[in-house]
């Protein structure tokens, strides 16, 4: 992406999953290619987050992700270099899609929250942007001081 392409984060979006429920309670099932838009190569999750703190203040360079709220409630922070927004993530049914070279901030946890994140591919360090500096150099926006 370069300075004249700021769509990055109108790609970011909310995705509703499929609700099977009943007296007993819901079920709710993700697949990949159906439900999202990668296949699904890893899925990690983040809990037990302390009061106060914060997680991801990364970006990724090919790395596509959901990310749901499983339990609880938090919020996350995209910046593609051009532009922020916040969405409040507290439903399991939903989803919200991060497309690459997108800046992400998780914050604002509530007491036991989970936050379960659904990737495109396996780790890879190589695939971080770790500082926001060089972040913003690769999207083409002079770096902060």
């Amino acid at each position: 992406m370069n300075a004249t392409d700021s769509r990055a984060l109108s790609l970011c979006q909310r995705l509703k999953f499929p609700v099977a429920g009943d007296r007993r309670g819901n079920l709710t099932f993700v697949e990949g290619q159906r439900h999202i838009p990668f296949d699904i190569k890893r899925v990690y999750y983040l809990y037990d987050v302390p009061s106060g703190s914060a997680r991801a203040g990364h970006a990724h360079k090919k790395l596509e992700q959901v990310v749901i709220a499983m339990a609880g409630s938090f919020d996350v922070t995209l910046d593609d270099g051009f532009s922020k927004t916040t969405f409040h993530l507290n439903r399991p049914h939903e989803g919200l899609y991060l497309p690459a070279m997108i800046w992400r901030d998780l914050n604002n946890f509530s007491s036991g929250a989970v936050c379960l994140a659904i990737a495109s591919d396996a780790f890879d360090e190589s695939d971080y942007f770790r500082d926001y500096n060089d972040f913003l150099r690769a999207v083409g926006v002079a770096a902060q001081k």
